[in-house]
């Protein structure tokens, strides 16, 4: 039986038994056709398994944007502010269930208890914050170049949307995509990262229970190539929105640009913290552990390059490596841990590869690096945090996203040459600067290539009403958050109106 409401799947865990979990389309529990399932096991613990989830294929997405077409026939006719009600109400659930999904979260992702429910709060101040926009739907009226003529602009729902969605933020994330665009009047089809999806269930289900119908969200999960293409080359789906790796970001965007889909790519970040002689050290060390450690460095925002005045040099990484050394690595779900696990095997040996990359090439290895397999580690993947000093700008690991717990300084001899290490990357998402001199900090604003700049703050903590991407290789200009995300999520209309009653030819008609 149909219903327009997300409830639990109809085979329950046990003890010994997982919960399964069957794909989501037209409000409706349904397994993938190709009658397979994979299993979401706990990183910290890889004898848990979460959950059970389906190996879709092709069909499994055409069945999804089948019913995301046809709810988008009634969906684009119900009124913003209602449909922003109905997200408002998900934000009021989801503050409800908050410690619940931060918990389902930490078993299936592996981060720590208070950056779950940061993620979880992510979620519902994004949903607060789009719930306001179905009532700011504005656009521009102007006076017309003509007599008797009224002129405007209206935004105007795109279709059917796909979302591609990574495993760090698996929540949070996923509100930025699906939200937006909800509000602006599309359907979705999402599919979240196939080690994190029941974070994406638990936010739709939120999503449901407070009214969205049936067929405006669709979940299919699996793996990439079997699900993440057929997405992108679907002729129905009219936008698509992919969070992930550079690489995985020019093959989506080549795919989308075939039929002249919407595209939005948030990819890669090597992000540079800079240090600078007059910077409150207390403060630096403390942010730099924060954006080198935080989500075991597992950010597209992680400070994974700290660039520090010749100055201050030697006494921050004498402060800064004995902090590190401290922190405590562990299960998420113990709230005295600093920091959790990678989120796969496949992610720590590239932490590995990396250590040993960063030895070749002369870095010096302060700290950390190896892996942490005994006693209570030896069924998870976890890693020292690991820093890396005296490291050349020129090297691999000053330059390459490594996308873990592995931290490279240098040294600079000022900002302007700072700015110029920062700068000389193929990345360019986030940036950060130590300093009391507000025209050094000013002159960084201007100067950093970064689509994000903090002063005095690490390189992580993004606010979801002010736009969130990068330049250069991280992206391909759109912007989540904010009002750009209403952009991307909306067409828009030029509407004139003419009441003269005889035709005007526009510019033809044009008095001399």
């Amino acid at each position: 039986m149909a219903t327009d409401t997300l409830t639990a799947p109809t085979i329950m865990g046990t003890a010994s038994r997982p919960k399964v979990y069957k794909n989501f389309i037209d409000g409706e529990w349904v397994e993938s056709s190709t009658g397979e399932t994979f299993e979401d096991r706990n990183p910290a613990d890889t004898r848990d398994v979460v959950a059970i989830f389906q190996k879709s294929g092709k069909a499994d997405v055409d069945a999804a944007v089948d019913a995301a077409k046809r709810a988008f026939a009634k969906w684009r006719l119900v009124p913003a502010p209602r449909r922003a009600e109905m997200i408002y109400g998900a934000a009021e659930l989801l503050i409800e269930r908050k410690e619940e999904y931060a918990r389902d979260m930490t078993r299936e992702m592996g981060k720590v208890l208070k950056e779950t429910r940061g993620d979880v709060q992510e979620a519902i101040d994004s949903a607060y914050y789009n719930a306001g926009e179905g009532r700011r739907m504005f656009g521009p009226t102007t006076p017309s170049e003509l007599p008797n003529k009224f002129a405007m602009a209206v935004r105007t729902p795109i279709g059917v949307c796909g979302m591609i969605t990574p495993w760090n933020f698996p929540m949070a994330i996923p509100s930025w995509k699906l939200l937006p665009a909800l509000v602006c009047g599309n359907t979705c089809v999402i599919k979240p990262a196939q080690d994190t999806p029941l974070s994406t269930f638990n936010l739709v289900r939120s999503l449901a229970d407070a009214g969205v119908p049936r067929g405006v969200i669709n979940i299919v999960t699996g793996f990439g190539s079997a699900v993440g293409t057929p997405m992108t080359e679907h002729p129905d789906i009219r936008a698509i929105s992919l969070t992930g790796s550079t690489e995985v970001g020019r093959i989506v965007g080549t795919s989308a640009a075939k039929s002249f889909k919407h595209c939005s790519l948030e990819l890669g970040g090597k992000n540079p913290m800079i240090v600078l002689d007059d910077a409150n050290l207390d403060l630096a060390i403390e942010g730099g552990l924060w954006g080198g450690f935080g989500t075991t460095g597992q950010r597209c925002t992680a400070t994974s390059r700290i660039i520090v005045q010749k100055g201050v040099y030697g006494e921050f990484i004498e402060r800064y490596v004995e902090r590190a050394k401290r922190l405590k690595v562990g299960n998420g779900l113990d709230e005295s841990t600093d920091m959790g696990p990678a989120i796969n095997e496949s992610q720590l040996n590239t932490d590995l590869k990396y250590v040993e990359i960063a030895r070749s090439e002369g870095a010096k290895l302060k700290c950390g690096g190896n892996r942490l397999d005994k006693g209570d580690f030896q069924y998870g993947y976890f890693m020292e945090p690991t820093v890396f000093v005296d490291v050349d700008p020129k090297m691999r690991i000053a330059r390459e996203e490594v996308f873990g717990p592995v931290v490279a300084i240098m040294a600079c001899e000022n900002l302007e040459n700072a700015i110029e290490i920062a700068n000389d990357i193929e990345y360019g998402l986030s940036s950060s600067l130590y300093t009391r001199d507000v025209n050094k900090a000013f002159s960084a604003i201007r100067d950093l290539e970064a689509g994000i700049t903090y002063i005095n703050a690490p390189t992580i903590g993004a606010e979801v009403h002010l736009p969130f991407g990068g330049v250069k290789a991280t992206g391909n200009g759109h912007r989540e958050g904010g009002i750009g995300a209403i952009d991307f999520y909306s067409e828009w209309k030029s509407v004139y109106v003419d009441y003269s009653d005889r035709l005007q030819k526009a510019q033809i008609d044009r008095p001399e």
